[in-house]
């Protein structure tokens, strides 16, 4: 028998996520649904509180991939998310193994350009990565 979900958690990782998106470069919505495999509507779906469309777990370490989630941020979806939905979350959202560099870029003078840059050398490195992975 399935569990029923619990409904207020659903919004309140699902706004998380609104949040993100909101504070991203307007492709960020195009470029999550290609990487999930999924159209438009779905993304509009799992980030809208208003829907009661849950986000597979699948699906959660891509989005935090891709919509670059604070620290604070993936802390607080998490939370909601393990609520919501007790016990199905993947091991590897748990854990995530994750190492930090240091890359020099020139300043583009315009925080919101910058801001594209880094998302974009982020996104590449992660693709880069995933090519390794079964290495």
């Amino acid at each position: 028998m399935k569990k029923a979900l619990d409904l207020p958690a659903v919004s309140l990782y699902k706004r998380v996520l609104q949040e993100v998106l909101e504070n991203r470069p307007s492709g960020t919505r195009l470029r999550l649904a290609e990487v999930l495999g999924k159209n438009r509507s779905f993304i509009s779906q799992i980030s809208n509180p208003a829907y009661n469309v849950p986000i597979p777990a699948r699906h959660v370490e891509r989005i935090f991939e891709v919509c670059h989630f604070s620290p604070a941020q993936r802390a607080q979806f998490l939370e909601a998310y393990a609520q919501a939905h007790p016990g199905r979350m993947p091991a590897s959202v748990q854990e995530p193994r994750v190492r930090e560099i240091q890359l020099t870029v020139p300043d583009l003078h315009h925080a919101e350009r910058n801001r594209h840059l880094e998302d974009l050398l982020a996104d590449v490195a992660i693709r880069i990565a995933r090519l390794f992975e079964d290495d």
